[in-house]
């Protein structure tokens, strides 16, 4: 499956732990992030990353693009709820997942369910609606 890993300045370190508890299930993905944020997790964990741009060059938009091209099985974005631009972003992040039924988190709790249920096979169901080559 085809994750992408997305935190803002101040959630970084979390999203780093996040990788680092779930390494083992993540290797078996692929995973893509916003530059730093990619750089982070593949510097404490090894696995291999696609980075885009930062956020603030663009980096939203071409994770949204490939989105809205249902070329992404799965979004976590770690945000900053006390940072009211850091919502806006989440806000249209989310609404992109929603339009194309891709299973997104914005906490660490959301993004354990979900990556245990990776895991176990709970998201089996984006390979029928998102086909692997």
């Amino acid at each position: 499956m085809n994750i992408a890993l997305m935190a803002h300045d101040r959630k970084k370190e979390l999203m780093v732990q996040f990788c680092i508890a779930y390494c083992g299930i993540l290797a078996n993905h692929s995973i893509c992030a916003t530059s730093t944020t990619g750089r982070l997790v593949a510097d404490a964990t090894g696995l291999p990353v696609t980075r885009y741009l930062t956020c603030s060059q663009g980096g939203n938009q071409q994770i949204g693009a490939r989105i809205a091209y249902n070329e992404l099985d799965l979004v976590i974005f770690f945000s900053d709820a006390g940072n009211r631009e850091a919502v806006n972003e989440v806000a249209e992040i989310c609404m992109l997942c929603d339009q194309h039924n891709i299973p997104f988190a914005s906490n660490v709790a959301t993004a354990e369910c979900l990556v245990r249920g990776l895991k176990d096979g709970y998201l089996d169901w984006r390979d029928i609606v998102n086909p692997k080559k």
